[in-house]
């Protein structure tokens, strides 16, 4: 396989994981509470701010699966991804308008470039099975991992100089060093992205011919209730699901929930945020790690063991009493964030019809989607009925337990014998998998 082509796909996730780190998870929330919604009382702009992630979440939960049997249909994965990757460009850039009270304009921004950050991700996902073998998705998934470990820590930690030592950069304030810190998000992705514009071409596909005349929307739903009602089929794929469901949930729910949780212990905000760039750093060998034993002991145990030390993250986090705490947790989330992600990402796409990758890669989407709704509001309820935000972080332990479970009923082999031959859909009723 095309190392060059491969490097160019890896260059993606350094491009556009600028977003994941300076946007989503360091720099907007406090951006959004101290200045976008200055006027407003410290619960409403909490409650604001969480309405804001629900929606963006919700959007993209439902338009992924759509998405992608539209982009398998018109072979137009790389149109649709250009489109999404620009929207999130765009939608970075023009959070440098935001100013004191502009709480609305701040929630429809990063809306839209959340919109373009996730829907992007699914036709990017979906050019893995395009850029690598069978046997080297694994090490392809986790090193384009890194990669987004080392583009997105780089530019984070650039743009925290930048804010915190303002005036060196010719800043009247911290306030306009954050607004431009916004600007290079944009920049960054932008620049990083054109490998993979450049280098990578999309195959053609046929078409039934009763389909040509039907509109791209029609057609997308139309396969996306044809997926659903095939699915069963792909036993295999379908635990996995599941299974992905559930442990995604607490994953996704530590890296939104992490920073929230510290502070209400009394971890100062520099820890927090000091934190932050070290799961950033630590994550880039561990995640390339991760490549090398799934080689060595299957990718399915390398996860299980990932997953195992999630759920010692969540006891200790449980005990968790000071910034060094969060510090030592902050290195051992660094250790498998990147590998449980990467892994999972390549576990399903072996385990996928070839002819179908936008599309399934779009359930994969809003698995994770719904997944981020779900788990912070289990968060938040226990924390809410106890009054106890510890509990609240314990609860996440169910999912972790439930994912690992569910993933030893998963057999891979034969989720990949499934996959390869039931590619038509005539042969549901034709093939029986052994």
């Amino acid at each position: 396989m095309d190392t060059k082509l491969q490097r160019s796909w890896m260059m993606y996730d350094w491009a556009n994981s600028a977003f994941a780190t300076t946007i989503m998870a360091a720099v907007f929330p406090i951006f959004y509470n101290s200045v976008a919604a200055s006027g407003l009382s410290e619960g409403t702009a909490t409650s604001y701010y969480s309405f804001t992630q629900s929606v963006a979440v919700l959007i993209v939960a439902v338009m992924a699966p759509i998405l992608g049997a539209i982009a398998d249909y018109s072979a137009a994965k790389m149109k649709f991804l250009r489109f999404f990757a620009f929207m999130g460009m765009g939608g970075s850039v023009l959070l440098f308008t935001v100013n004191e009270g502009n709480y609305l304009l701040a929630s429809l921004l990063f809306i839209i470039a959340s919109i373009g950050f996730s829907s992007g991700n699914v036709f990017y996902d979906a050019f893995l099975p395009h850029v690598a073998k069978k046997e080297d998705m694994d090490r392809v998934s986790t090193k384009a991992y890194a990669f987004g470990y080392i583009g997105g820590g780089i530019l984070l930690a650039i743009n925290l100089v930048m804010i915190m030592k303002y005036e060196w950069f010719g800043f009247p304030s911290s306030k306009e060093a954050t607004q431009v810190s916004f600007v290079t998000v944009g920049i960054w992705w932008f620049i990083f992205s054109i490998p993979l514009f450049k280098n990578l071409k999309e195959e053609k596909v046929g078409t039934k011919l009763e389909e040509r005349s039907k509109p791209y929307i029609v057609i997308g739903f139309s396969r996306i209730g044809e997926t659903f009602k095939t699915l069963k089929y792909y036993k295999q794929l379908l635990i996995f699901i599941i299974a992905f469901w559930m442990f995604s949930d607490g994953i996704s729910t530590i890296i939104r929930m992490a920073t929230f949780y510290g502070s209400t212990i009394g971890i100062g905000t520099n820890d927090l945020i000091a934190a932050l760039l070290i799961t950033q750093f630590v994550g880039i060998p561990c995640t390339l790690f991760f490549s090398k034993l799934a080689k060595w002991i299957t990718a399915k145990k390398a996860l299980t063991l990932a997953l195992g030390v999630y759920v010692i993250i969540v006891i200790l986090g449980y005990f968790m009493t000071s910034a060094l705490h969060f510090y030592l947790l902050a290195v051992c989330v660094g250790t498998v964030q990147g590998g449980a992600q990467a892994l999972s990402r390549s576990i399903f796409a072996r385990m996928i019809p070839h002819n179908k990758h936008a599309e399934f890669f779009g359930f994969y989407g809003i698995t994770s989607k719904f997944a981020a709704i779900i788990g912070p509001a289990v968060f938040g309820i226990t924390a809410g009925l106890t009054d106890n935000s510890r509990l609240g972080i314990l609860s996440l332990i169910v999912f972790f337990i439930i994912g690992i479970v569910l993933l030893q009923f998963v057999n891979i082999e034969k989720g990949e014998r499934e996959a390869k031959a039931l590619e038509d859909p005539r042969d549901f009723v034709k093939v029986q998998v052994k």
